[in-house]
């Protein structure tokens, strides 16, 4: 008989794309991947945010980009020929909206069934892990599965703007 303590993760089994930010890995759900694409000229845009690093011009689309190690007070690096972009749909008030995202290097599709997908560890009141869908088990490393509209919770309003 399953307890009242025991709780559903937010992570649902499925393909998650995977890519790291120095030493940790993360995943997104692929059906939020638009496109992966290599780093490109940012134009700076001012008064944003300090993880916003500007817009870029895709193909005719403006799309901001956000430094996901920024966003997740990381130290800097230098880009290198593995630094990408990944372009993902995120959702805000009903409304789909594309963001870049700068990361070190993207690594591979896995699909991650619902036994290797565990509840995102809680530590403590002051620490909000509400952006963590579910941590996935993939041999003997561990990707942090991301909800990717909460990680960029509040730049919809930045979004509509660049549409």
């Amino acid at each position: 008989m399953a307890t009242a303590t025991a709780t559903e993760t937010r992570a649902k089994e499925g393909k998650y794309l995977t890519f790291a930010l120095a030493k940790e890995e993360y995943g997104i759900e692929i059906l939020k991947v638009r496109e992966i694409i290599g780093y490109m000229s940012i134009t700076a845009v001012p008064r944003m945010p300090v993880f916003v690093k500007g817009v870029i011009n895709l193909r005719g689309q403006v799309i901001p980009v956000i430094d996901l190690r920024c966003r997740f007070d990381m130290e800097t690096k230098e880009i290198t020929d593995q630094t990408c972009i990944i372009v993902v749909d995120i959702s805000h008030e009903g409304r789909s909206f594309n963001a870049g995202l700068i990361v070190d290097r993207v690594q591979e599709v896995l699909d991650i069934g619902q036994e290797n997908i565990d509840d995102a560890p809680q530590f403590g009141m002051d620490v909000n892990t509400d952006f963590i869908l579910g941590i996935g088990k993939a041999g003997s490393s561990i990707k942090i599965l991301l909800d990717i509209d909460r990680v960029l919770e509040g730049m919809g309003t930045l979004m509509a703007g660049q549409q």
